[in-house]
């Protein structure tokens, strides 16, 4: 019996490939199933039913004033920047150019409290002007997201950070403004409304 004539361009061709009785590494099922048993050990171990907690470890009733909103309870001013006021104005109260207004050495946060209040309550758009720098961006209200203590805490955190030598804000003072400015649906109109409140 004559060998099968094979082409010169069949010859250099590779055989086709062939899959082996175990094709994974015996080391790589090995991690595999240390992982797999890793994670269900850790999944097994943790107490699913704990509160959701803040990074920190602090929950939303510390940060409200307390458990059960008690309004004695000291309610942490910095954690209330750090979430809702540090991505704008920055951890350093050094703002952004041109856009987000610096809180250090700021004549709104060195001035009346009660006009601080109702323009962090009410928000403010279009042109702000700050040590002498006009900004023109936008900060949203935020009446609806705190409470009269988390304001206090929160401005009178501050009034006393980056050099800021303003006196603390009372509840009263966030509750007379928010009083004030119920009837305001809209954000203050930056210098042009703020300018009567100086």
């Amino acid at each position: 019996m004559n060998e099968p004539m094979v082409p010169a361009q069949q010859a250099r061709e590779h055989p086709e490939p062939q899959e082996r009785a175990r094709p994974i590494p015996w080391f790589m099922l090995a991690a595999i199933v240390v992982l797999t048993a890793f994670g269900a050990v850790y999944i097994g171990l943790s107490d699913i039913e704990s509160p959701s907690s803040w990074g920190d470890q602090r929950t939303p009733d510390e940060l409200r004033g307390g458990a059960g909103g008690n309004a004695n309870a000291k309610v942490d001013g910095a954690g209330v920047f750090a979430a809702r006021c540090a991505a704008c104005h920055q951890a350093g109260g050094t703002g952004l150019p041109g856009v987000f207004p610096p809180l250090a050495g700021s004549e709104w946060v060195n001035g009346k409290d009660s006009t601080l209040a109702a323009l962090v309550l009410n928000g403010v758009t279009g042109t702000l002007t700050v040590k002498g720098q006009t900004y023109n961006g936008t900060m949203p209200a935020f009446k609806e997201q705190l409470g009269d203590a988390e304001f206090a805490a929160l401005l009178t955190h501050i009034r006393e950070q980056w050099g800021n030598s303003a006196g603390p804000v009372m509840q009263e003072v966030v509750a007379k403004a928010r009083a004030d400015t119920t009837a305001r649906t809209a954000p203050f109109n930056g210098d042009v409304d703020l300018a009567a409140l100086k």
